[in-house]
């Protein structure tokens, strides 16, 4: 199952946060205006990832609700009809929440870095160190630490759980 090393934390100035990944960015991956539609499941976290222009992505993780950096366990699964697969799954898990955000991408290394602009949420700042054979746990979490300090996180800034549950 594919893993990550993921942080997520609320962003006082979203302009300071692009600049300073616009500093060490080893690439640009673009902006998404994204709808996820989180779904009831007894284990972990079900959402539908409808991304503008690209194809529905259903994504089945699990991420303990801890502010600090964690490991995410998850599957994706290319979708191509997320309308029915949407009205399937609601009717037979129910509609947790749905969040609409708009996401810029910078990447570093195998770090991607999202800046996020979550519809009656706010700003966010989210970390996903995708791990490998060449990146194991430790590395991840050491690299989200580095990322942290670049972008002069705090404690308070961090944020547990999904945008799903801050809805």
């Amino acid at each position: 199952m594919p893993r990550n090393i993921e942080l997520k934390a609320r962003l006082r100035d979203p302009a300071a946060a692009r600049l300073a990944a616009q500093a060490i960015a080893t690439s640009v991956a673009g902006v998404e205006v994204q709808t996820d539609t989180y779904f009831h499941v007894p284990h972990g976290r079900l959402k539908l990832r409808e991304i503008a222009g690209r194809p529905a992505v259903l994504i089945a993780y699990r991420r303990p609700d801890d502010a600090a950096a964690k490991a995410s366990d998850y599957r994706l699964v290319p979708i191509d009809d997320a309308e029915l697969l949407k009205l399937a799954l609601a009717d037979a898990l129910g509609i947790r929440a749905v969040v609409q955000k708009r996401r810029e991408i910078f990447l570093v290394d195998n770090v991607r870095i999202h800046l996020d602009e979550v519809a009656g949420l706010g700003s966010f700042l989210e970390f996903e160190a995708v791990l490998s054979p060449e990146c194991d746990d430790a590395a991840g979490h050491a690299q989200l630490e580095r990322l942290s300090r670049h972008f002069g996180l705090a404690a308070t800034d961090l944020v547990e759980g999904s945008y799903g549950e801050l809805s």
